[in-house]
């Protein structure tokens, strides 16, 4: 077989591509669920744009928490593969996560159904990266923050591996960011907190979990403001409350059959 020629600018296509193509995602206009895992609810997704922080609401937010897992021989790429394949696990457990078949892997969403102070929240987020050491969700249309978590691990000065997660966010839309000053950070911080502490108890480390966060940009986007449009909470309530109308109607349904 003869080789391929060479492409315009000397070199050949797979040459010319970054290092790491294989470990993003491809560029979707609008998000799509290939399959609903059991138990799971998929709504405020399918169809839905991926939304970074600059299309958010309230002021950007960069937040760092990261635990040592001292003690263990664990290395960086143990830990993030466990954690992949446990994910949902390290969740509290009214934050449920639903992973697709293929798992945490570039370009597959992952259904969250969460409860916030008893109000349910049926949104998810899209894996956008994803190598042996790391992996980057960003969030979907209504999901209560904009932005991207990243989810790491690394080998620090002391020799020790060091799990973290990093968000770059800010509240979604005007109601979102209301919460988020009265109890929602405080609810969020808890929630990445119980994430690492989970994964660390996996190796059986009892570290406290670090946090370190600053406002990166203090400016309300009041353009952004038509986000409360897709408010996942309030979309979720309505859903629910519309529950047992449903049933009926598939019980008229079956008795007119």
């Amino acid at each position: 077989m003869t080789e391929q020629p060479p492409q315009p600018g000397g070199k050949r296509e797979e040459e010319r591509r970054p290092r790491d193509a294989d470990f993003w995602a491809k560029r979707v206009e609008r998000l799509e669920v290939s399959d609903v895992p059991t138990g799971a609810i998929n709504l405020n997704v399918q169809g839905r744009h991926e939304v970074g922080a600059l299309q958010g609401f309230g002021p950007l937010w960069q937040k760092t928490y990261w635990v040592p897992l001292t003690g263990v021989g664990v290395t960086p790429t143990e830990v993030v593969r466990v954690w992949k394949e446990h994910f949902p696990e390290f969740h509290p457990p009214q934050n449920r996560f639903y992973p697709s078949l293929a798992g945490v892997q570039p370009g597959e969403v992952l259904l969250i159904n969460a409860s916030m102070r008893g109000m349910p929240v049926y949104t998810g987020v899209r894996v956008i990266y994803a190598d042996e050491e790391s992996f980057t969700v960003m969030t979907a249309e209504g999901l209560p923050e904009a932005g991207w978590n990243t989810f790491s691990a690394y080998t620090d000065d002391d020799g020790h591996t060091v799990a973290q997660v990093q968000s770059l966010a800010r509240a979604n839309d005007p109601i979102y960011e209301i919460g988020f000053r009265i109890v929602g950070s405080t609810e969020q911080e808890r929630i990445w907190t119980h994430v690492l502490k989970s994964l660390a108890a996996h190796f059986g480390v009892n570290e406290p979990v670090r946090l370190e966060k600053a406002c990166v940009d203090p400016k309300v986007q009041w353009s952004q403001a038509k986000n409360v449009w897709y408010n996942a909470s309030i979309r979720s309530v309505f859903y629910t409350m519309a529950v047992p109308l449903r049933r009926i109607g598939v019980l008229i349904r079956r008795r007119n059959s």
